[in-house]
């Protein structure tokens, strides 16, 4: 039984029956090529619905299957809600774009790339400025396990714990995947969140779910003391929730939601 397939089991029941649904396996690079742009265009649709736009700010980046030095970034100028796998762009890690038709965020290579690099073991990069992430970005630390969902985090998350600027050099972004190290995700002190994961529904979902996490710590501290959960509660319940099976299905309901609203972004 292998990895994927264990997750499974642990997670759900009646699969027997009536079969988990699973990340896709490919024979065709083309055709995995052109449903990761469709899942990143999805991503978009997605980080749109909860707001996660503010004017050029935030990028989602996925490895390319066929030329993995290269990723897909989006387009610059263009809102969340409007961007279709079409509009997308590819870039090397030396910052050309290699394909496509729009310029991108010199922010979105500084960071993205280095991580990529960085970090082979994952496929996608989610990063934004949100108002909760930005929030809880300014305190310099970490999310602490107050919930069952915040436990996801535990241990797999980092702070890096400076602030120079409008990312615009590469060694910033080195900083980045420094920081972020063999975690899935680290909060950028006055800047955001960041998250990543194996496939391009999992780094989205990630982000959207600690972007909740950040909300409610905030609001739990604002309210009182907090009671965190104990050590080995917490990694028994990172070994489910931080799972690959669960953070890519996470986002499955996400994605039905923006397709059954505006499916434009498979064009």
């Amino acid at each position: 039984m292998n990895n994927i397939e264990a997750q499974i089991q642990q997670a759900t029941r009646g699969d027997n029956q009536f079969k988990v649904p699973r990340p896709p396996q490919f024979d065709d690079k083309a055709q995995q090529q052109q449903y990761e742009k469709q899942r990143l265009a999805a991503a978009f649709r997605v980080f749109a619905l909860y707001g996660f736009d503010e004017g050029l700010a935030g990028h989602i980046t996925v490895r390319d299957c066929i030329e993995p030095e290269t990723f897909w970034v989006n387009p610059l100028g263009i809102h969340f809600a409007h961007i279709k796998a079409s509009d997308l762009v590819r870039v090397d890690h030396d910052g050309n774009i290699v394909e496509g038709h729009f310029p991108i965020n010199n922010a979105a290579f500084a960071i993205h790339s280095r991580i990529h690099h960085a970090r082979p073991d994952i496929n996608a990069v989610a990063h934004a400025h949100t108002t909760y992430g930005r929030a809880f970005s300014a305190l310099g630390q970490l999310l602490k396990p107050i919930s069952q969902d915040a436990c996801q985090f535990y241990q797999n998350h980092a702070v890096l714990n400076t602030f120079t600027g409008v990312v615009a050099e590469t060694e910033e972004g080195d900083m980045i995947a420094k920081a972020l190290d063999t975690n899935s995700a680290v909060i950028l002190q006055n800047h955001g969140l960041l998250t990543v994961g194996k496939t391009v529904d999992a780094a989205a979902a990630n982000f959207v779910m600690m972007d909740s996490c950040c909300h409610s710590q905030l609001l739990a501290q604002s309210a009182g003391s907090l009671i965190e959960v104990d050590h080995d509660t917490a990694m028994k319940t990172r070994q489910v929730n931080a799972s690959d099976i669960v953070t890519w299905g996470n986002f499955q309901p996400l994605y039905q939601r923006v397709a059954e609203q505006d499916s434009s972004f498979l064009e």
